[in-house]
Parts: structure tokens; sequence; C-alpha cells
């Protein structure tokens, strides 16, 4: 589904809502707001109901978000904001939960019409937020690498790929949105939202006061269970990620790499750097125009490559790569595995660094040199290490305190559960979303876990495989059979002939 079809559903809802506002409850004092009400209502309830479904993804996105302020704001006047956002990322997800119910409230309590003047100004100053928010995402565009967002007599023409964040987020995974329609999106929903501000006494109510307010306490209690439900107790009810359960990766991975590699330059966008005027030429007529010794730099710049689109449009699943701790690639190794596989996933290995002192023997030799005579008479030199001294010399080595609450997922719950599996002849592997080799292989011998292969990828990859950390993902030819919280990984014995058997 896309922005449109999903515009088009929200409009014919509303027309319902209204319908039933208007002549079933007759409580509208004026169609339009009431109109209003309904569209938005509907609109932010399920734009927050994709979203509630999957708290994580919000809160990952609202990572990406405060790194990004946080590089943007350092170096200018306002660096003193900066040292705030590594604060807010430590508490992404629980600001994921808080935005994401509120917004569904929200939408709630507009169709019902509660609280008529905090619920306008509370959703003209979530829109005016999440304008902010994409708007940023947007404008970026405009900023090429290595420059700084304020830096405005720097910026340069529109290129999708100097976006910091690719996306908003705004629909979670179930729809992604290109930046500039999502702000867009949200300068028209500014709309509505002014005209609440003045037509406040309009605004249509349903029930009495305290019908009203108990659906809005229900409602918050309710949400509030089901979006923990969604990630502190078990993976999203719904799944709309590409890694999604059942899904022949290998399959996937290579018709979108290869889709990609089809995809041609169709037209060249390009500038006039004395004029400023800008012209598209399709491929074949830009090549003709240089044979002919127009368009030449530095006269003319190219703005952009327009490319066809690829036949098979591109999911995160072009993103998978897995790497040996060495560096070396082994993503073709993990996908054309045959047979039945174990993935853990960590996206990070929790733990604090210490330094650890501890003696080791060192040992003086001295040489000396000996002189003999062979069976000719001949003098000859033989020479002899002797052990002059032996001591004790203190070394420091790094190692980690793991946390206690991580490494007991493992100890009670994975570890069993996969060493039942190898005996079975399942291949077991962990894939870290960090880099250092140190610490990885380290936390590989802490935990006992030497017979079982280590690699790393990047985290953003894994947490869009498995929003559990650690996370185990059962794999067959390259398909993703099953995927288990960390609280919710069962005996292997219930679900061993399950797998197994799987065709």
């Amino acid at each position: 589904m896309g922005l449109g079809q999903l515009t088009i559903i929200i409009l014919l809802v509303a027309v319902l809502i209204s319908a039933v506002v208007i002549w079933g409850f007759k409580r509208s004092e004026n169609w339009m707001v009431t109109y209003l009400q309904s569209a938005v209502g509907a609109l932010f309830i399920f734009s927050g109901w994709v979203k509630v479904a999957d708290p994580m993804g919000t809160g990952f996105k609202l990572e990406q978000y405060f790194a990004e302020f946080q590089t943007t704001f350092e170096g200018t006047w306002f660096s003193f904001i900066a040292p705030l956002f590594p604060v807010l990322t430590n508490y992404a997800l629980a600001f994921s939960v808080v935005v994401i119910i509120f917004e569904l409230l929200i939408g709630i309590m507009l169709i019902i019409g509660m609280w008529r003047k905090f619920t306008a100004w509370a959703f003209f100053l979530l829109v005016l937020f999440f304008t902010f928010l994409t708007g940023f995402t947007f404008l970026t565009g405009y900023v090429p690498s290595g420059t700084n967002f304020f830096q405005f007599s720097q910026w340069g023409p529109y290129n999708p790929s100097n976006m910091r964040v690719t996306d908003c987020g705004c629909f979670g995974d179930f729809i992604v949105i290109e930046p500039r329609v999502s702000f867009i999106k949200d300068l028209i929903l500014l709309v509505p939202a002014i005209l609440f501000l003045f037509f406040i006494d309009k605004m249509h109510q349903l029930f009495n006061a305290k019908t009203r307010l108990t659906t809005v306490v229900v409602a918050f209690i309710a949400l509030l269970i089901y979006a923990f439900s969604n990630f502190a107790w078990n993976l999203p009810h719904v799944d709309f990620r590409a890694f999604k359960e059942n899904t022949d990766i290998r399959t996937q991975y290579h018709r979108e790499l290869e889709a990609a590699g089809n995809v041609e330059v169709v037209a060249w966008r390009l500038k006039n750097e004395e004029t400023g005027q800008v012209v598209e030429l399709s491929t074949d007529v830009y090549f003709a125009e240089l044979g002919a010794g127009n368009y030449l730099p530095p006269e003319w710049q190219v703005l952009e490559q327009i490319q066809s689109e690829p036949e098979v449009p591109e999911t995160k699943i072009s993103d998978f790569s897995v790497n040996e701790l060495d560096g070396t690639e082994i993503t073709n190794e993990i996908l054309e595995y045959p047979g039945h596989s174990i993935m853990i996933v960590a996206y990070n290995l929790p733990g604090k660094a210490q330094r650890e002192s501890f003696m080791v023997p060192d040992t003086l030799f001295g040489i000396d040199t000996i002189p003999i005579l062979d069976e000719t008479g001949m003098d000859s030199v033989v020479i002899v290490e002797r052990i002059v001294d032996i001591s004790e010399v203190e070394e420091q080595r790094i190692t980690y305190q793991w946390d206690d609450q991580f490494t007991s997922h493992f100890h009670e719950k994975i570890l069993p559960f996969v060493t039942e599996a190898m005996k079975d002849g399942v291949e077991v592997y962990l894939i870290a979303g960090e880099g250092d080799a140190n610490k990885i292989l380290m936390f590989q011998e802490d935990m006992g876990m030497e017979d079982i292969s280590f690699y790393f990828a990047d985290d953003i990859l894994l947490k869009t495989i498995i929003r559990s950390s650690p996370g185990v993902v059962w794999w067959k030819d390259g398909t993703i059979l099953r995927k288990w919280h960390k609280l919710r990984l069962p005996e292997y014995n219930s679900i061993r002939n399950e797998l197994l058997d799987e065709n």
C-alpha cells in the first residue's frame, strides 16, 4: 500500500465517521470541522497503531535523530544543547512509547471531542513537532556531506543521498515515505491544526463527559500494555519489516542485487553555473550534445543522474552484510548455507571495560661459550644457554564486566537451546552489532562459546532483523523460519520436530 491509497482510505473512513456523528448522534456543530476531526483523528489512530505494534522501531529512529541533532548543534552558537541528545538517546525507547501513545490518544480524543481546547492545542503542537522532524530530514538533502546544517551559504542542490536520516518513520515500517512527501504531508496537516484553534467551539463532542473520560483512560491502559508487549515481553505483534518469518532472504537478496545492477541512467539534470539555468536531457541527447561540444564543464555542472526504477524495489534485505572478526565478508556463506542454522543476534555486548593486572614469569637467560677440541684436534666453540634469574613481572589486559541480565539470557535460555540444536547438526553462530574484535572474542571466551562462530554486522541491520537483543533467528536454506524474543525462547525439544521437519 502506498501513501495515496492510504489517504483515500482515511478520507473514506472519515466520511463514514462524519455521517455517524452528523446523522447518528446529531452532535455536529459544523460539518466541515466534524469531517476534519474525523479525518485527522483516523489518520493519527492508524499512524499510531502501526508504530505501537513496533515501538522499538520508532525508538531506533529517534536515536538516529538525536545523534544527528548532536552533530548538528556541536560547533555552533547552540553547542550547549548538544550534550542533551546523548542523554535523550538513553531514553529513546521510553520517549517513543510516550509519543506513540500520545498520538493515538489525540486521535481518539479528536473523534470523540474530549477536552476540545486541550486536544486542539495538543494536536497543533504534535503536528508542529512532526513537521520539525520531517522538515529537518528533508532539508538535509540540500546539505552536502561534511557541511553543518546551519552553514546555509554552503547548501547545494537537493540530493537524497545527503539526507542524514533516510526517512522519518511516520508510519513505521508499514509505509516508507520519501522525506519530501512526508514534510509536505505535515505542512498540510498544519492547516486543520490551525483551524481547530480558531474553531474550538465548533468541534463536535460524542457521549457525555464521563463516557469520554472512561474511553480515554481505558484506551491509555490498553495501549500501554500493548506497547510493552511488543518489545519488553515479546516481538512485535505485527511484523512489517522485510525480515519477517517465512521470507526467503537468499532469493530476495539476489533479486534485489541483480535489479540494482540493471538500473540505467535515463536522463541527466545539469545547471549552468553562470546563468543558473537548469536543464534535463535524456542520456542519448546528453551524450550527443557532449560530442557536439555543448554542456561542457566548468560552465555546466551535473546536478543529478536520473536512473530507471529497478524491476525489484530495494528493501533492507539489500543491506544484509555479515563479516568475520578480521573483516572478511561472509554474507554469501550465511545465505547459501544448506540446511538449518541458528543466528544469535546481539546489537551490542553490554559490559564495562576494566584493566586487569596479572603476573607472568620473566626468565633471564645467560649465554656461555665453551671451547672444545673436535676429533681432528681442531678448536671449536659450543654456545650454552643458562638460566640466570627467574622473576615475575606485572602485565595488564582489558577485561569486561558483562551485564548480568544480558548474560543470564544466554545461561538460562540461549545456550541450553543451541547446545541441543548442535547435537542435531544445526549450525549456530552469533552476530554482534559492533566491530570491536577483542571485545567480541572476550565475550566468546567468558561465555564458554568457543564452539560457536562469532561475526559482526551493522547494528541497524540487526535491529531490522529482530527486535530483541539477544534474539534468536532460525534459518533453513536462506529462509527465516522462526524468530524468538529473549524471553520467549522455548525449550528446544518442544519445537525440535516441528522445525527439523520443515520442507
